[in-house]
């Protein structure tokens, strides 16, 4: 059996995932998360969280899955969320382009039944409607960015006008995949954890990036070779074109190591142009090293000012921040100045509004046109003044610029269970265990009775829920041999196995014994869940 299809029979056996709907038949594209799986899925989210939310100081908010149309056509994503398809006229299926073998692509024929296929494009994002008649038309939303943007005015007053500024989110996204597959790696819906750093675009440094300027990466710069070299050193060669987006690249570098992702399985490769999404300017993939070849787990993109601008554009409502000059400067420049001695007699009652509006515009060599009452209305010359002044400004408003790291949680997931599966032989049968980092093990303990008698497990008991109350999630087994019930722990990684035997009753210690060495300790009862705090963290 291959690597995937043990990855694929363990999580469905041991409650990791497993098909969606399967009673039914399955729905291909969907995938559900078990007891084991949801706890270690939890743990993964949870140690994001840690590193943007606690660390970086980030805000995180949450906004609906459903999204109107009129945000998505401003995004861009209406037009440009778009997968070119190649569709058999004899049998009807379906295959996305990149994935047809370049020889049928060239005789355009089905590598299914060799009919003839035609090309296409289609729209990914899941159309819906709002309202019981459906009249407002709506989609999924394909990632979680769009509702951050749409609350950027907000967001900057709650930071109380600071940048930069980072926001996340956690959720769901959807993609109408034309054939998803290999489990939870290609999802019609799928998790995301995604970072919006709002920064000021003449200021593209970090001011923690001297702590992780020597961090080694390896990368593949667009056209080029493998390179291998410390993030200092690539931003001096300008290989990665600012230190904002090197940090966010060396910080997912050290959030997959901590969640158990093999170093020597990790690249970052840059997006060719003809790749880039609509709205980058730059983007790098942190790509994982599988069974099934690189998967790209994390997109880290400088999407510059594209999504603020346009829905600026789109609303008309102030997407920008301003920045306070050091010193207030003085320029000379010219202003439009109304003359109300001509301004009333000709528009009475509206003179005022008039004149307000005109001190708003710049000047213009082109007529003056302003909308009043619906109407058109001309504004000649002998109406104002242009005149030069001297004016001091104390800053300026600009639209920020963002870099966004937007992770897949559930291709992280799939990535950490294949690089920490271990398979041996004991006893000549099949051993399975998981290695996974005691901080994302979805079950940090195992407690049991040596046997089932002589008040071993109620003891056992006592101790799994003195566990529980104290935020270690522990799982009480009492069935089958002790090798039998390790095997069971050892299969869905859990890194500690607690035995409870006779000498627990002499001296009030317990037998803890250490997943991946099989090493066993005996540690005092009142003193277990301070050792496996320590140990788990």
């Amino acid at each position: 059996m291959d690597k995937y299809s043990e990855i694929i029979s363990l999580s469905k056996r041991r409650g990791i995932f497993y098909p969606s709907y399967d009673i039914y038949g399955g729905e291909a594209g969907f995938y559900d998360y078990g007891p084991i799986g949801t706890l270690l899925k939890n743990n993964v989210e949870n140690r994001w969280r840690e590193f943007y939310v606690f660390r970086e100081k980030f805000f995180e908010i949450s906004t609906p899955v459903i999204t109107p149309y009129d945000v998505l056509k401003a995004s861009g994503h209406v037009d440009k969320f778009m997968d070119v398809i190649l569709t058999c006229k004899k049998c009807g299926k379906a295959f996305k382009a990149e994935e047809v073998a370049e020889e049928n692509r060239k005789k355009m024929e089905c590598p299914e039944c060799g009919g003839g296929l035609e090309e296409g494009r289609i729209n990914l994002m899941f159309e819906t409607g709002i309202g019981p008649r459906k009249k407002e038309k709506a989609f999924l939303r394909p990632e979680t960015a769009q509702g951050i943007f749409v609350n950027f005015p907000f967001l900057y007053q709650f930071s109380r006008k600071k940048l930069p500024m980072g926001v996340v989110q956690i959720g769901k996204g959807f993609r109408n995949e034309v054939s998803p597959r290999q489990g939870i790696i290609r999802l019609r819906e799928f998790s995301m954890a995604e970072a919006e750093i709002f920064f000021n675009p003449e200021n593209k440094s970090h001011e923690r990036f001297d702590e992780i300027k020597d961090d080694v990466m390896t990368l593949i710069p667009a056209g080029m070779d493998e390179i291998k070299d410390t993030v200092g050193n690539i931003v001096e060669k300008g290989i990665i074109s600012n230190e904002a987006l090197a940090y966010y690249m060396a910080l997912t570098r050290r959030f997959l190591l901590s969640v158990g992702i093999d170093e020597s399985k990790l690249r970052f490769r840059q997006h060719m142009p003809d790749e880039m999404a609509h709205y980058a300017s730059d983007c790098w993939d942190a790509e994982i090293l599988t069974s099934l070849g690189w998967i790209e787990c994390v997109g880290i993109a400088d999407r510059t000012a594209y999504d603020l601008k346009a829905h600026m554009e789109a609303t008309g409502v102030d997407m920008t921040a301003f920045r306070l000059y050091d010193e207030p400067v003085k320029e000379k420049k010219k202003v439009i100045v109304p003359d109300m001695g001509k301004l009333g007699p000709a528009f009475k009652g509206k003179a005022k509004e008039i004149k307000e509006m005109l001190e708003q515009m710049e000047p213009s060599d082109e007529p003056i046109r302003l909308e009043i009452d619906g109407k058109e209305v001309e504004i000649g010359k002998e109406f104002y003044d242009v005149v030069e002044r001297e004016i001091t400004i104390t800053g300026k408003n600009f639209i920020p610029h963002v870099v966004e790291p937007s992770y897949g949680i559930d291709r992280i997931i799939y990535c950490i269970l294949e690089h920490n599966y271990s398979e041996q032989e004991k006893e000549g049968e099949r051993y399975v265990m998981l290695k996974l980092p005691s901080s994302i093990a979805p079950i940090k303990a195992g407690v049991f009775p040596l046997v089932n008698k002589d008040n071993l497990p109620s003891i056992a008991r006592e101790i799994e829920m003195e566990l529980r109350e104290s935020g270690i999630t522990s799982f009480y087994d009492d069935a089958g041999s002790i090798g039998r019930r390790y095997a069971r722990m050892d299969e869905i990684g859990t890194p500690f196995c607690i035995t409870v035997d006779y000498t627990t009753l002499e001296d009030d210690t317990v037998t803890v014994r250490w997943r991946d060495t099989t090493e066993q300790e005996r540690i005092k009862r009142g003193k277990l869940v301070e050792w496996l705090r320590e140990k788990i963290n």
